[in-house]
Formats: C-alpha cells, sequence, structure tokens
C-alpha cells in the first residue's frame, strides 16, 4: 500500500552565510587566546590546512590537508605542475575560499616554495608555504 496524500513543499530556501568565528591561535606562546572572525579566520584555516598532510593523522577527514610532500625529489616540471592542483585540493574545501591565483613555484634541492593569492568573500591575501623534506 502506497500512503496517499504526502506532498513536497516546493519552497526556496535562503542560503544562510554562517559565520567563521573561531579560536584564535596564538603561535608564539603556543596558547588559543581569544576569537577570530571574517579574513583573519580564513588565514588561519589556511595556515591550519597546508601545515596538515592528509591522511596522516586519523583526527581529521580525507579531505583535510596538503600533499605536496608527493611532491619533493620529483621532476620540477612535474612539481610546477601539480602544485596548483593540490592547493586547490587541499583549500577549495573551505567555502569561504573562492579561488587560488598568481601562483610562482620554486624548487631549490630538497624545498618546494609556493607563493600564491587567495581569494574569498572578504578579499585576497597572499600566502607563502614551504614544504621540506622529512618536515
Amino acid at each position: 500500500m502506497i500512503p496517499l496524500g504526502g506532498q513536497i513543499n516546493n519552497e526556496q530556501l535562503d542560503e544562510v552565510i554562517q559565520p567563521s568565528n573561531t579560536y584564535k591561535l596564538d603561535l608564539d606562546r603556543r596558547r588559543v587566546s581569544g576569537k577570530v572572525d571574517g579574513q583573519d579566520a580564513v588565514k588561519q584555516a589556511v595556515f591550519k590546512i597546508l601545515q596538515t598532510v592528509r591522511y596522516r593523522h586519523e583526527i581529521y577527514s580525507f579531505d583535510y590537508g596538503h600533499e605536496l610532500e608527493s611532491l619533493i625529489g620529483t621532476n620540477p616540471l612535474f612539481v610546477e605542475a601539480q602544485v596548483r592542483r593540490m592547493l586547490d585540493e587541499a583549500l577549495l574545501q573551505d567555502e569561504r575560499i573562492r579561488r587560488i591565483t598568481d601562483l610562482k613555484v620554486e624548487v631549490t634541492g630538497d624545498a618546494i616554495t609556493a607563493v600564491f593569492t587567495v581569494v574569498t568573500d572578504t578579499g585576497a591575501f597572499e600566502f607563502t608555504r614551504e614544504v621540506t623534506a622529512g618536515v
């Protein structure tokens, strides 16, 4: 027997932008000190994502972190091609980040340095990340 009388509500749902209020990390004192919101919260999120190696810590989902260390020791041309993809995969998981632009990659020995601009809903900022072997 199939139930009768049920109707699907076709109302439009309004998308609500959630606040990005989070705890502020004081890295110099190694403490949580207060709260941070807006652009500063996104900067902190980018920092945390790029400090976390994907799949290494069980506390994080498989969508969190980066895989840049896997590029160390490979052909520099391959590195430059893959860094953009890996940064996009890591950072675009955060819905506040729209895109990564102005990417510059430098390979020096066992180190990869990426300088790029993160474009968000609230503006843009430049970020630098260096990945070295074994660190």
